[in-house]
């Protein structure tokens, strides 16, 4: 079974109203999805995706090079070659074996798999909304991104006002607390809420002694990135709970053996539409470990790109037991087809307002100098009450052009 040819081609698939307001302000190239076939010399063929943007491994030209004229069983498990092309190679080789990619993988643990839902930092109507949308759906539990630039105890109440008793919440800060003494206050305040489940890298995961600290005085499970700390210290230490893990397909079965040995759950993170998610439903099939909802981000997009859209119920998704990876391209998406990967961002400026009538002005999130960066250097206040984003989209106007100007040097601050 000889790969004869491997083609990509770049879809700018839509998201939903409230993600993409939320979205074009940082991640607007999410929307960028990279499909790759692959054709063997007997016509089978087989599809997988990248996100140019957010991947853990891009196609290259010579990737699709290099597995011409050689058999897809002999390439599954090289993750240099990219996300959409070793999916495409599962995809084929399950199809020319008669079996579903997870046999491929190893043994099957489950026929359904945890999802959860996500969505990046917004206001809290915005999560509410969402949340909402969730429950509609099946899911039963909500990834959210914590800023100090929104009011998550807001956010928190809001969403748990909008979903039934059995629905959890997960907080990922990606270190954005900065330090236990900030982190343990504000924890415990969200824990109040009982469905509140998880808090995910509060602080940054190499504070060891800090996380420590968290652990030992939260009750929530504590879900760091594998691998960040090593992972002897982070169980000699016992700084967490479990662990996010993600990559190519030898990395997630590696690092969830591992975690098992430890008796550590975690949950698979590979973002992508309908071909990721299925991915992402055969490595949770054979990893024991993959306990907690997986994070692909499905719920975003208004198309998932294959004929059977995946359906998910009581908040798990099934594992389909069709030949590959048991879906097929939907050739309707095809209307979404571009010539480029770029997708800008919202040409905006941002303000920090918080109650006390202060704001402070960023260009963006950027690490440097923007509302990101100068949280996780601690310039800013750590997630008070009552604080939201506002954004001033370009618009021609002096007024605008003058403080985008002066932002260039650094953080604007002006009181009403």
């Amino acid at each position: 079974m000889i790969i004869k040819e491997v083609e990509t081609f770049i879809l700018d698939v839509p998201f939903h109203e409230v993600p993409q307001r939320n979205m074009e302000r940082q991640l607007n190239g999410w929307h960028i999805v990279e499909m790759c076939r692959v054709t063997t010399e007997d016509g089978l063929v087989g599809y997988g995706e990248t996100l140019p943007h957010y991947t853990w491994g891009r196609v290259s030209d010579a990737a699709k090079e290099k597995v011409k004229g050689k058999s897809a069983f002999d390439l599954l498990w090289d993750s240099s070659l990219g996300a959409g092309l070793q999916m495409a190679l599962f995809d084929v080789a399950g199809k020319a074996a008669g079996v579903p990619a997870y046999k491929l993988m190893g043994t099957r643990h489950r026929e359904w798999c945890p999802i959860s839902w996500w969505m990046i930092d917004g206001p809290a109507e915005d999560y509410a909304a969402q949340a909402k949308d969730a429950v509609e759906q099946g899911y039963t539990s909500f990834k959210q991104k914590p800023r100090p630039w929104f009011d998550v105890y807001e956010q928190v109440r809001q969403t748990a006002e909008a979903v039934h008793d059995n629905f959890k919440i997960d907080l990922d800060f990606n270190g954005l607390l900065v330090n236990a003494a900030n982190a343990v206050p504000i924890l415990k305040e969200l824990e109040k809420c009982p469905k509140v489940a998880f808090f995910e890298s509060p602080i940054p995961q190499a504070d060891v002694m800090g996380n420590k600290r968290i652990r030992q005085q939260t009750r929530c499970a504590i879900a760091m990135h594998y691998g960040d700390p090593s992972v002897p210290t982070a169980m000699q230490e016992e700084i967490c709970d479990g662990f996010v893990i993600g990559g190519g397909a030898s990395d997630c079965l590696n690092n969830f053996a591992v975690a098992a040995v430890f008796n550590k759950p975690g949950w698979l993170q590979l973002v992508g539409t309908g071909f990721t998610t299925t991915f992402g439903l055969h490595l949770g099939a054979v990893c024991s470990h993959a306990q907690w909802p997986m994070i692909s981000c499905l719920n975003m997009y208004v198309d998932q790109l294959i004929t059977r859209p995946i359906e998910v119920k009581g908040g798990f998704a099934k594992v389909p037991e069709e030949p590959g990876l048991g879906i097929e391209f939907n050739e309707d998406a095809l209307k979404y087809k571009v010539d480029t990967i770029d997708k800008p961002n919202v040409s905006a400026i941002y303000a920090m307002a918080r109650s006390n009538g202060e704001k402070i002005w960023f260009t963006g999130e950027g690490v440097t100098g923007g509302y990101g960066g100068e949280s996780q250097a601690g310039n800013t206040p750590v997630f008070e009450h009552g604080v939201t984003l506002e954004r001033w989209e370009k618009d021609g106007s002096q007024d605008w052009q003058d403080l985008a100007d002066r932002l260039k040097e650094g953080p604007v601050r002006s009181f009403l």
